[in-house]
């Protein structure tokens, strides 16, 4: 494979199963404008929250592998279930194989170096993906770091549901909504701050403010990563030299390309135009 891969620069490369991802390039794009992006959404085969392990694995690394022959050096796995399902696999078994000079990088780490600072209470909420929960990620990779703090976590199986269907302003949306994060602070009554563990769910944020009290901090992702982003290229001259910086952001799906395109205008303020690509 590594004889394949071109050794041009090109664009950063930004992997969802769906259209969540596109808070995660939003958040990028505002922070790095100057760069080129290249968007993937596998929309054919999502949601991958409640699929297994080695399914959402064996579909990243599908993922990863199309953007690296597409000229991507660096990939945000702009997904939280592939951030916790596949990343850590792909970054010690498959990137020595595929070309040990490209990176993958996910959304959970930036999110959780910065909890402590965020938290009073140290008593921390998440909501995510059942995918997401029954993986564990989130409170392992926090105890690393701060094992002094507590972490709860609640799955939210209709959330996403929600965003994709644009039911969000529907009367159900709420009850959902509200149902989920009654049941997550009943777990620990001292959470002050609740982590949005899942690329959807900020488009679900006046929703979820209205169900909570004032002082609880919600954690959005989108800021974190871009941060994280920018940081990881000014310490990593080398990759930075790798991405080309044309202000250019194409869009590609598995599904329908008129369905992602009217989709992702609730995701970003703008009309985009989509190419479709098959993953295997």
């Amino acid at each position: 494979m590594e004889n394949k891969l071109s050794n041009q620069p090109g664009p950063i490369g930004i992997f969802d199963s769906g259209y969540g991802g596109l808070t995660i390039l939003s958040k990028i794009k505002e922070a790095m404008p100057q760069y080129d992006y290249m968007y993937l959404g596998d929309n054919a085969r999502a949601p991958y929250g409640p699929r297994s392990f080695e399914i959402v694995y064996d579909f990243t690394l599908q993922a990863v592998k199309k953007l690296f022959e597409m000229g991507c050096h660096l990939i945000i796995l702009a997904c939280n279930t592939a951030s916790a399902k596949a990343l850590r696999t792909i970054q010690i078994n498959d990137l020595p194989l595929l070309d040990v000079n490209r990176r993958v990088l996910g959304v959970i780490r930036p999110t959780v170096e910065l909890i402590d600072q965020l938290t009073k209470s140290k008593h921390v909420g998440l909501v995510a993906t059942p995918g997401t929960i029954k993986s564990e990620s989130y409170p392992l990779e926090i105890h690393k770091l701060f094992p002094h703090i507590s972490v709860v976590g609640e799955s939210c199986p209709m959330w996403v549901s929600l965003v994709e269907n644009n039911e969000i302003n529907n009367e159900g949306a709420n009850f959902f909504i509200k149902k989920s994060l009654d049941s997550l602070r009943k777990k620990d009554t001292n959470i002050d701050t609740i982590i949005l563990g899942c690329t959807h769910y900020p488009l679900l944020l006046p929703i979820i403010k209205q169900n909570l009290p004032s002082h609880i901090n919600i954690v959005t992702q989108g800021e974190l990563v871009a941060e994280s982003l920018k940081d990881y290229l000014y310490r990593h001259p080398e990759m930075d030299n790798k991405c080309t910086k044309g202000g250019i952001t194409r869009f590609y799906t598995t599904e329908s390309v008129d369905k992602f395109q009217e989709s992702a205008a609730n995701f970003l303020d703008e009309k985009i135009f989509a190419s479709r690509i098959t993953l295997d």
